[in-house]
């Protein structure tokens, strides 16, 4: 499990993420949402180590995160942000490699290739492995991406907007895709999502955030709420049960 406790960042003296205490657990999808300006990508970019915190603690496992050393933290967490270009020409099989350079340097075992075709597989783009990234579509090029984390084969994939500018079925294969690692592979999936109902219909857990504090955390039942949801993105919302899921209904005419 990853745990935050009291975590800050300022950015001139305006606090972004203020006394942000929350858990990631194994084997759990748990989503992160709220309105532009929340603090969403900079509470999960400083649960990873990507951005310093200015207070609070981060434990992963049993030890605080400034303690791990960096090869081994890439053995356990794997982050997907939310701009991904590259400036050299790569196949897909290629790109998903690089998931495995935590553990081969470069040096592919018969180990290594099982996990990238693995990988391949999930994410149904074995087909693609020898495209140019640059000949893929955004949903294709999204998933190889997700493709070369799942790769990296670690207990921790925090993903910023891993849905952006994706259509309707590329979103779906995604979040199934994401929901099975964490079911069937006891995986904890972090994801900072703008979708209100991808959120609920796929998350165990959801961390519902407003100008940079945590106002909501725990299972859906608790979080997608008409009068929680309406608080935090400041328009009336209507939640209906359908086929056991609850769906957020938010129009303004």
């Amino acid at each position: 499990m990853i745990k935050t406790s009291g975590l800050s960042k300022k950015y001139n003296d305006k606090y972004v993420v203020k006394n942000a205490d929350t858990f990631f657990p194994l084997g759990k999808v748990t989503s992160i949402i709220g309105p532009n300006g929340a603090g969403k990508s900079t509470l999960l970019s400083m649960a990873s180590r990507l951005t310093d915190s200015d207070a609070g603690q981060i434990i992963i496992g049993d030890i605080p995160l400034d303690q791990w050393d960096s090869s081994e933290l890439a053995k356990r967490l794997s982050v997907l942000s939310q701009s991904n270009n590259i400036n050299m020409r790569f196949t897909v099989r290629e790109l998903v490699t690089f998931g495995r350079f935590p553990y081969s340097q470069g040096r592919q075992t018969e180990e290594d290739n099982r996990i990238i075709d693995n990988a391949l597989r999930q994410l149904d783009i074995s087909h693609l492995q020898e495209r140019y990234i640059d000949e893929l579509s955004g949903g294709q090029k999204q998933m190889a991406f997700i493709a070369m984390v799942v790769a990296q084969d670690t207990d921790y994939i925090f993903l910023d907007e891993p849905l952006n500018n994706l259509d309707i079925k590329h979103s779906v294969d995604i979040m199934a895709t994401l929901k099975k690692l964490a079911d069937e592979h006891n995986k904890a999936i972090v994801i900072v999502i703008h979708d209100i109902n991808f959120a609920s219909c796929y998350s165990d857990n959801i961390v519902a955030m407003k100008q940079g504090e945590i106002t909501k955390n725990g299972s859906v039942d608790d979080v997608i709420d008409e009068q929680v949801l309406s608080e935090i993105y400041e328009i009336p919302f209507k939640v209906q049960e359908i086929d056991g899921n609850k769906i957020s209904l938010y129009y303004r005419r």
